[in-house]
């Protein structure tokens, strides 16, 4: 009976184990690449997929079951970009500002409610893709080349001007934003993800049954508010580059 209890808390210490900082990696081309992240990427992107295919594939006039959720969804995401970015400008930037938000929502989502430990693999452990500082960066990287097309494409060349607006004397103050706003953006992600599975961890850890699941609760919350937060500040973002400066 002893040997049985064992074996049971074995079973338990290994799914909260928690593995920092290995990855498994594909040499491709010469570079190096975190293959956990891609495998779970592809994952999300399947699903995301297959979700929109079925919810867009017999639409009628009046929406109903799950065409009726789609319809909710895409209003919800086009109202974060209406409200941010403007009545007049939003519609070519809804597609961006859903993407994000429907991917790191997916991402976020895969890796708490999925036990990916059950699933081996030959180094480290899969998880979600936002929980890798190289996945975040690349997302904030991405709004901020979002942004500076914005603002060039309507504004051309008078866009920098921006930087010397209200006075020169707001050159590097400006310059040093728009090198921080991506840095925000991507460790905010990546922090928040990381220390919400480290947390399940230990919890499951320490007490493997129930303490985890209002944890679990509660980081499922908190990672809907991390895809919001991201794609209503990058859309915030967008708009900052588009309005008129006077």
């Amino acid at each position: 009976m002893y040997q049985n209890s064992l074996s049971v808390f074995d079973s338990f210490y290994s799914l909260s184990e928690v593995e920092v900082g290995k990855h498994l990696y594909w040499e491709v081309a010469g570079f190096q690449l975190h293959g956990q992240v891609f495998i779970v990427m592809w994952l999300v992107l399947a699903a995301l997929l297959i979700f929109a295919t079925i919810g867009t594939r017999d639409l009628k006039q009046t929406p109903e079951g799950l065409q009726n959720f789609m319809e909710y969804a895409y209003e919800f995401l086009q109202d974060i970009a209406k409200n941010q970015i403007g009545e007049e400008e939003y519609r070519p930037w809804v597609p961006y500002v859903s993407t994000v938000f429907l991917f790191i929502f997916g991402c976020n989502w895969a890796g708490a409610l999925i036990p990916w430990k059950l699933i081996q693999i030959p180094e480290g452990e899969l998880a979600a893709p936002t929980n890798d500082i190289n996945v975040t960066v690349a997302l904030a990287l991405l709004t901020s080349v979002s942004y500076f097309y914005a603002g060039l494409s309507k504004k051309g060349l008078g866009y920098f001007s921006r930087y010397v607006s209200p006075t020169p004397i707001l050159l590097p103050i400006n310059i040093l934003e728009d090198f921080t706003k991506p840095l925000s953006l991507s460790f905010r992600l990546f922090g928040n993800v990381l220390a919400d599975e480290l947390v399940v961890s230990v919890f499951a850890l320490l007490v493997p049954i129930l303490i985890p699941l209002p944890v679990m609760t509660l980081g499922l919350f908190a990672s809907s508010v991390q895809a919001l937060i991201f794609s209503t500040l990058s859309a915030a973002y967008i708009g900052e580059a588009l309005e008129d400066h006077h």
